[in-house]
């Protein structure tokens, strides 16, 4: 009688050893590969510190810019990815490597969408408002406050006038991709009134739609819910 011959590369194991490579992927990089829903959602997170060319100290949470990089450029060319749901949670980090994430997203050309948890401050609000739909959670917060740095500089003109140009290129990009006119977001950002140790203002998610910084109050269930309806309604024009 011959031996039963079973099949280690059956479908089952197939399937364990992608979902573990998934799980792996995701410890690693916070964000799941594609969703498993009616259509196949990336979600990208950004939360702690949004890191750039220099290290966070030890103990930091952080987003690595260099890590997200990529995975947006395979967001852009995988025809099996249909859209992109973008959750913060961020208190905001380098200037630079934050406004070239949010120059990134608001390039994908496919469904995207963002939802702010917990808050999205300083650098955090341009990732906020570069996908196509932003939303927030009412308890979530939004600090607006002027460019600083936290390192020795050259107390001379120039150096002002590059901090003046880095909060221009800001304040013109979340003007570009929210309903907030560009004097109130200055206006807001400048304020002497509400914070004890800084200039600026502190929005909950209900004053940032107020102020049209971000499109609508909500939460996981409706951004996913906004970009199946996109995605669909795409199919259906092509």
């Amino acid at each position: 009688m011959e031996q039963e011959q079973y099949n280690t590369d059956s479908p089952t194991d197939a399937q364990v050893e992608q979902e573990k490579l998934e799980h792996e992927y995701m410890m690693d990089t916070g964000s799941v590969i594609r969703t498993k829903g009616r259509h196949a959602i990336h979600c990208l997170t950004v939360v702690g510190l949004i890191e750039g060319h220099v290290s966070a100290g030890q103990g930091q949470k952080v987003t690595k810019y260099e890590h997200v990089i990529p995975q947006l450029v395979a967001i852009e060319e995988d025809p099996n990815i249909e859209g992109l749901l973008v959750i913060l949670n961020t208190v905001g980090g380098d200037v630079e490597a934050g406004l070239a994430l949010a120059e990134l997203i608001s390039g994908v050309t496919k469904p995207s969408a963002t939802l702010v948890l917990g808050g999205g401050h300083s650098i955090g609000i341009p990732l906020a408002v570069s996908a196509k739909r932003s939303f927030i959670v009412p308890t979530a917060t939004m600090t607006i406050h002027p460019v600083r740095h936290s390192g020795l500089v050259l107390g001379v003109p120039q150096t002002m006038r590059y901090f003046e140009q880095m909060q221009e290129r800001i304040t013109g990009f979340v003007h570009r991709h929210s309903a907030i006119p560009e004097e109130r977001f200055i206006q807001l950002m400048m304020d002497t009134s509400e914070l004890v140790m800084d200039v600026g203002t502190v929005l909950d998610g209900e004053q940032a739609v107020k102020e049209g910084l971000i499109d609508r109050l909500g939460s996981l269930g409706d951004a996913l819910q906004y970009l199946y309806e996109e995605i669909e309604k795409e199919k259906n024009q092509n």
